[in-house]
């Protein structure tokens, strides 16, 4: 199943997209939260797609991020062994954990806000993996069983405020509209080998981004069962699983976001999504 949420900004209802539509449920599911996961919200889903005639959505409406504010946005850095190389960084010997602020997250095609005093605002494509059911201390044995499913992810990411400020990375990655999900949230069933999809990004048009979940250092059972060691991870949290070689960090002379530039980007089986940078505006 492809879920979505649309309307207004804070206002998002649940729906579903089928075959190139979509389709109201806010009839039937309250929203795509914590407490929807927790209850077994994904199988009775699957009940109502089947047997209810669901609203169509008519066209033209926001869509929001497919899922609503999680506890967590945990993401890993410098997990693409190329990524890793263009930034002149060693290879971690564990998962490099971070949080971006739930109040970063906006939907797939909504304006990318470069943050007041900015200069380098960066793009990096991810793909998100879903948290279905709460997690503490797992194995790696078990740690899929954990997993609802797949998200596209823009980790949008301010670098002097990450690199140059002191402190930890979060204060570069937490800035409102740094975390465009979406457009679907892709149920795990839909995806057999998230170990091997494409994932890309685009700059204006100009390819940036163009590589394989294959080239992950920590794959995504390793990543669940790592994190959960030191947080416990609810329903509905995302854990970002990191960025390939070709942000704009890592080209010489750097390449950054400015107003008016639109980046696109998506990964096999999640759609792709568009957002156009913007200056701050009090």
């Amino acid at each position: 199943m492809k879920l979505i949420r649309f309307g207004k900004e804070g206002k998002e209802k649940p729906g579903i997209h089928l075959e190139g539509k979509n389709y109201d449920l806010s009839a039937f599911i309250k929203d795509y939260d914590e407490s929807f996961f927790e209850q077994n919200g994904l199988q009775k889903l699957e009940g109502i797609v089947n047997e209810e005639k669901l609203p169509l959505i008519e066209d033209g409406q926001r869509i929001g991020s497919p899922i609503a504010r999680p506890s967590k946005i945990l993401c890993i850095g410098l997990n693409y062994a190329k990524h890793a190389k263009e930034t002149g960084a060693a290879i971690p010997t564990e998962p490099i954990l971070f949080m971006k602020s739930t109040s970063s997250l906006t939907g797939p095609f909504d304006n990318i806000i470069i943050p007041k005093n900015s200069e380098k605002t960066d793009w990096e494509v991810e793909l998100g993996v879903v948290i279905g059911k709460k997690a503490s201390y797992v194995s790696e044995a078990e740690a899929m069983d954990y997993v609802a499913g797949y998200v596209l992810h823009n980790d949008v990411s301010e670098r002097a405020f990450q690199l140059e400020r002191g402190g930890t990375w979060d204060k570069g990655k937490g800035c409102d509209s740094f975390a465009p999900l979406g457009p679907w949230l892709v149920t795990k069933d839909e995806i057999p080998n998230p170990h091997q999809l494409r994932l890309w990004l685009s700059l204006n048009g100009k390819m940036m981004q163009d590589s394989n979940t294959d080239d992950l250092i920590f794959n995504i059972p390793q990543l669940i069962s790592y994190s959960s060691q030191f947080m416990t991870l609810l329903p509905g949290d995302v854990i970002s699983t990191g960025t390939p070689a070709g942000v704009g960090l890592g080209f010489s002379p750097n390449i950054y976001l400015k107003p008016g530039d639109v980046v696109e980007l998506g990964i096999d089986g999640l759609g792709s999504s568009k957002q156009t940078a913007i200056a701050y505006q009090k």
